[in-house]
């Protein structure tokens, strides 16, 4: 990608963030897409309801992946291993590391994530609203990995995710 140098602060007023629902009752604030920035950098914030999943396992190619957990607790599968960040904790996932992530059972949760550099990705968080909502199949993003840097993972990596977050939940409400 290349990076065109941004002569202007981007400023992003309270309450004007395009934002996408989530039928957990969270969802995505698009603040800031790579085209804003120059290329720099990606942000949104991503509010999860109790126990909902943020992501499943996936890894970016290039860009480096920056969570900053605002409130709540969320679980994250990092490389093979889970690890639980309560607020005012930070996550950072280099490139090419599987991850997965989301609100820890019992609990809701409330991220800024910043992707460096910067990719155009609000299109994705539409899609993934859309999915979640029903209205289109998460088969849709399969073609779209490279243009939004994620890249998906099946086999051994999702199966631990699920195995992980079953394990986690067990014997706990199930979440809403």
């Amino acid at each position: 990608m290349d990076r065109q140098q941004t002569t202007r602060a981007l400023i992003v007023p309270p309450g004007t963030a395009e934002h996408v629902a989530l039928p957990h009752g969270g969802g995505f604030d698009l603040l800031a897409d790579g085209a804003d920035t120059g290329g720099a950098l990606g942000a949104n914030r991503l509010t999860l309801g109790e126990g909902a999943d943020g992501a499943r396992p996936h890894h970016h190619a290039r860009s480096t992946e920056l969570f900053h957990v605002l409130d709540g607790v969320v679980e994250f599968f990092l490389d093979g291993g889970t690890t639980t960040v309560a607020r005012g904790g930070l996550v950072v996932v280099p490139p090419g590391m599987p991850h997965a992530f989301g609100a820890a059972p019992g609990a809701t949760a409330d991220l800024l994530a910043v992707l460096t550099p910067g990719v155009d990705r609000f299109g994705y968080f539409r899609a993934l609203g859309r999915i979640q909502h029903g209205l289109d199949t998460f088969d849709s993003l399969l073609p779209e990995q490279d243009r939004y840097d994620v890249h998906f993972l099946g086999g051994a990596v999702a199966a631990d995710w699920a195995t992980a977050r079953a394990r986690a939940t067990k014997g706990r409400a199930p979440s809403r």
